[in-house]
Order: structure tokens, then sequence, then C-alpha cells
């Protein structure tokens, strides 16, 4: 809702990543999601919202140019092949499947490596858990694919930064 924390933190995102030239692609619904791609808005950027009839629901107000795809997991596949990079906000199992999802493609290299940042502390517990499990595997080396941020503004710089943007 807006006026509250993670609403207007989302909102400040979307005006940072669209001060940077990047165009904000979500799930396009309310929440975080309809804030980031908000903030975008007011600040000269573009939206793309990937939606799914599996919600019978719009796409919000905010978006440029809707994806309408079939299923939850063309959703998700949608919105990781759309991204040059993924930032990661406080969210329920949705955001937990998109993040878990993103890592192990990386990980496993179905997808090429990109830069996924977390944003604030949220996640903090879930990937201490993760990074154990992964040491206890061998497989460390791959939590260099997470970088958590404590800023809106961080996190755009350190994708523009990643991404080789012109930064403005």
């Amino acid at each position: 809702m807006e006026g509250e924390k993670h609403y207007e933190e989302a909102r400040s995102l979307g005006k940072a990543l669209a001060e940077k030239g990047f165009t904000v692609v979500n799930g396009g619904y309310g929440g975080t999601m309809e804030a980031s791609a908000r903030g975008a808005k007011e600040h000269g950027g573009k939206t793309i919202g990937v939606v799914s009839r599996f919600f019978g629901k719009e796409a919000n107000r905010w978006i440029d140019r809707k994806v309408e795809v079939g299923s939850l997991v063309d959703r998700l596949m949608e919105l990781v092949s759309l991204a040059d990079g993924y930032v990661i906000l406080k969210g329920g199992t949705g955001t937990l499947l998109e993040l878990a999802s993103v890592w192990e493609f990386m990980n496993k290299s179905v997808i090429e490596e990109k830069p996924v940042v977390v944003l604030g502390p949220s996640w903090n517990g879930v990937l201490e858990s993760l990074n154990r499990e992964l040491e206890f595997e061998g497989k460390e080396a791959c939590t260099r694919f997470i970088t958590v941020v404590p800023t809106p503004e961080e996190a755009a710089s350190f994708l523009a930064a990643r991404l080789h943007k012109n930064l403005p």
C-alpha cells in the first residue's frame, strides 16, 4: 500500500532503475510490483509486466507493456528470460521461488550468469541457510551470484556497474 515502508522502498527502486536507464520488468500486479513500476514511470522509465491467466487479474496501471502467459511456470520462465539482472525485494513464497529458480538456473548453467541483488536484510536467514547447505555440498562458489545491498540506489548502481550501463 502506498505510504508503507516496503511499497515506498520498491517505488524508490523503480525510480533509481529508471534513472540508470533500465526497464523495470516484474510480475505486473499490486504491492511492490506496482510500486516499482510506478517509481519507474514517475521518473520517465519503461515497464513490462508479466501476468498469468492463472491468476485472472489485470496488470497494474503503471505497466507499459503487458506480457500475458498461461501458467505460473510460464510466468516464472518469462520473468527470468526478460531480465538482464534481478532485484529481490521482501516478499512471500512467489519471491522465494523466483530467487531460488534464478540461483539454481545459474548454478546449473541453464541461464547465463546475471547479477542478483537482494535489497535489505529480509532474506538474510534464507540466504544463510542456503549458503550453509551449498558449503555442505561443496558448491559454495555459487554463492557469488547473490549480492545484498541496503538501499534501492545501491541496487541500481550495482546493476549498472555489473551490466556496464552508462551512468547518467
